[in-house]
């Protein structure tokens, strides 16, 4: 494996640093899609024993980053093009009421706290780091999910944001996607915010998604070997 880093014994867990960096070589297409992961390597490169990384892997793939085969073991997630559009048309869909929610129902400390963010867009997300825009959009859904007021909502929404974390790196380091986005997240921030208009909250969500769909499908073709699409 190249890429990777030994763990610091450090305050947190082995298996939380460890997840982590895992997580951090998926993301960042060190680990490929369909790469087998096998134990005894991996505990080498990070210095852990078998059991440290057993659970690491477990944690990985209750956030379907990986999957177990039958009689091959763990291999970093592979996904087809029907999987990826389904998953986007959930999260269009969901993200759209979230937008109608917080536009109807969020309080003026939610608006206040959204339209702060829209101050650091331009340092944050427009010209920020990979980090800095990764932060700043954590930022804005847990404004947008709490504004909603739908602890249900909220909870579903986590689960899906985890499972396509991989398509949102790609956006974080692409420039041509950021400047679109940073468009799209103006727009969105007007409508819930300022307008507090739900239907108009609610298409600007949705199609914030379905743009971001369209877009992931084509990076994880061009960077997940063997990729087809349907």
């Amino acid at each position: 494996m190249t890429g990777t880093a030994r763990i610091e014994r450090t305050a947190a867990p082995l298996r939380q640093q460890v997840v982590r960096l895992l997580r951090e070589d998926i993301l960042n297409g060190l680990l490929t899609p369909g790469q087998r992961l096998v134990e005894n390597v991996l505990c080498a490169s990070y210095g852990v024993s078998r059991t440290v990384i057993r659970e690491a892997l477990r944690q990985l793939e209750s956030e379907h980053l990986i999957c177990v085969i039958p009689a091959q073991g763990p291999i970093v997630a592979v996904l087809t093009e029907a999987e990826i559009r389904a998953i986007y048309v959930v999260r269009a869909a969901l993200e759209g009421l979230a937008g109608r929610l917080f536009a109807a129902c969020a309080t003026a400390a939610d608006i206040a706290q959204m339209l702060g963010l829209r101050d650091r867009m331009d340092a944050d997300y427009l010209h920020g780091t990979v980090d800095a825009r990764e932060a700043f959009k954590a930022d804005f859904y847990a404004t947008l999910l709490r504004g909603t007021a739908n602890l249900v909502l909220a909870d579903v929404l986590g689960g899906i944001h985890a499972r396509v974390a991989i398509f949102r790196r790609f956006a974080f380091v692409d420039e041509a996607r950021v400047e679109l986005s940073y468009q799209e997240l103006v727009g969105i921030i007007d409508a819930i915010a300022v307008r507090r208009d739900p239907q108009a909250a609610h298409d600007a969500c949705a199609q914030h998604i379905r743009i971001a769909g369209d877009l992931a499908l084509i990076e994880y073709e061009r960077r997940a070997p063997g990729f087809r699409r349907d």
